[in-house]
C-alpha cells in the first residue's frame, strides 16, 4: 500500500463545502491535519457559509477561506483554484424529485458544473481530484442518477486528456448517509411529532453509511487512486420500514405510494460493471475500461481480486443488515444525541 495520507502543508477545497459531508470533512482534516495551509469552503449559499464561519472562526483556524462561487461558473471556479493542492467535489443538485421537476438545473449542476470542475483543475495545478457519486447513478431510472452517472463519467475520462499534467481524477460512489441534510432518518424524527410515519414502499431498502464512512472514502481515494476508479465500500443495508419501527414503533407507518424517480432497491455495481470491478477487502472498485496504467501492476500494489462474472451489488439482496436495535444506536450515535423512544 502507499503511504499515509498527509495533508499537511496542502491547500484543498471542497465545493459544496458547506454540504453535511463537507462539513464533516472540515472537522476531520482539522483534526489529523493541524498544519493544513489553505481550506477552501466554496459554495453558493452565503447563509450557510455565514454559520459556518461562526464555527471556524479565523483566529482559531486560521487556514480556513469561505469562497461564495457556483461550480457552474467556470470563471469563478478557476480563480477559486489557483494554488490548491486538492479539490473535493461535493457540490450537486441531489433531491430526486427537485430534479424531476427541474431537469435543465439539475443538468447545469451535476454535468456542466463537473465539467467545469475538470476544466478549471486542468488549468491550475491542481494534483488530485476525488468526486463524491450516489449509489443512483449506478443503473439510474430518475435524471439526478442519470447527471450523476455522466458526471462520474466525466472524472473518470479526465484522466485521458491531461497530457503531461501530473493530476489524477477518482469518484467515490456510496448510499444514504446517515443524518445527512434530507435524509430518511432525521425526516422521519421530525415526522414520529405527526404520529404517523410515511412510507413510500414496505418492501425498500437501502445502503446505509455514517458521514464518517463518507470521508474515509475520500481520504481513501485521496491517497490511493491511481486515476480512473470508482470506489465503493462495503457498507450495510437497512429495510426502510425498519427504520420508522426503530424511530417511533408504536407510530402508524402510512403507505403513500413510490415517488417519481425512486427505486425500490438500490445498486452500486451492476452485473454489467461486474468485468471491471476488483475486491479490495473494505472496497469495491470499478476500474477505467481502458486504463492509462497496468492493471497487474495495480492487482499486485492492491491485492485487488477480480469479482466474478455477473457480479452486483445490491441493497436489496446485500449480506449485511441493519436492524432496528442497530439504527436506534446509530441515530443515537450519529443523528440525535437526545433520541428516545
Amino acid at each position: 500500500m502507499q503511504n499515509h495520507l498527509d495533508l499537511n502543508g496542502k491547500a484543498i477545497l471542497i465545493t459544496g463545502g458547506t454540504g453535511s459531508l463537507g462539513k464533516a470533512l472540515t472537522k476531520r482534516i482539522f483534526d489529523k491535519f493541524p498544519n493544513v495551509a489553505r481550506l477552501v469552503i466554496f459554495s453558493r449559499d452565503e447563509q450557510k457559509q455565514f454559520q459556518m464561519a461562526m464555527e471556524y472562526a479565523s483566529d482559531k483556524y486560521p487556514a480556513i477561506r469561505f469562497f461564495i462561487g457556483d461550480v457552474r461558473d467556470k470563471d469563478r471556479l478557476l480563480r477559486a483554484f489557483q494554488g490548491i493542492d486538492y479539490v473535493i467535489h461535493a457540490a450537486a443538485m441531489k433531491h430526486v424529485h427537485l430534479a424531476e421537476y427541474n431537469p435543465s438545473e439539475c443538468i447545469k449542476t451535476n454535468v456542466n458544473g463537473a465539467e467545469n470542475v475538470i476544466y478549471a483543475s486542468l488549468e491550475t495545478n491542481v494534483q488530485k481530484v476525488v468526486a463524491l457519486s450516489t449509489d443512483k447513478a449506478c443503473a439510474p431510472i430518475n435524471l439526478y442518477g442519470a447527471t450523476k452517472l455522466t458526471s462520474d463519467k466525466l472524472f473518470v475520462a479526465a484522466n485521458n486528456i491531461r497530457g503531461s499534467k501530473d493530476i489524477r481524477f477518482s469518484v467515490v460512489r456510496y448510499g444514504n448517509v446517515m443524518g445527512s441534510n434530507g435524509s430518511v432518518m432525521p425526516f422521519f424524527l421530525k415526522k414520529r411529532e405527526e404520529g404517523f410515519l410515511p412510507i413510500t414502499d414496505p418492501n425498500m431498502t437501502r445502503f446505509n453509511i455514517s458521514l464518517d464512512g463518507g470521508v474515509d472514502m475520500v481520504l481513501h481515494a485521496l491517497n490511493e487512486a491511481w486515476g480512473g476508479e470508482i470506489f465503493i465500500p462495503k457498507i450495510p443495508s437497512y429495510k426502510i420500514t425498519d427504520v420508522a419501527t426503530a424511530v417511533a414503533p408504536d407510530a402508524p407507518q402510512k403507505i403513500i405510494g413510490i415517488r417519481p424517480g425512486e427505486k425500490i432497491h438500490e445498486e452500486m455495481v451492476t452485473s454489467s460493471d461486474s468485468f471491471y470491478t476488483y475486491d479490495l477487502g473494505k472496497y469495491y472498485v470499478i476500474l477505467p475500461s481502458v486504463p492509462n496504467w497496468d492493471i497487474d501492476n495495480f492487482e499486485t500494489q492492491f491485492n485487488a481480486k477480480k469479482v466474478e462474472a455477473g457480479f452486483s451489488y445490491n441493497s436489496g439482496d446485500n449480506t449485511e443488515w441493519e436492524t432496528v436495535d442497530s439504527l436506534r444506536k446509530l441515530i443515537v450515535e450519529h443523528v440525535d444525541g437526545d433520541f428516545k423512544l
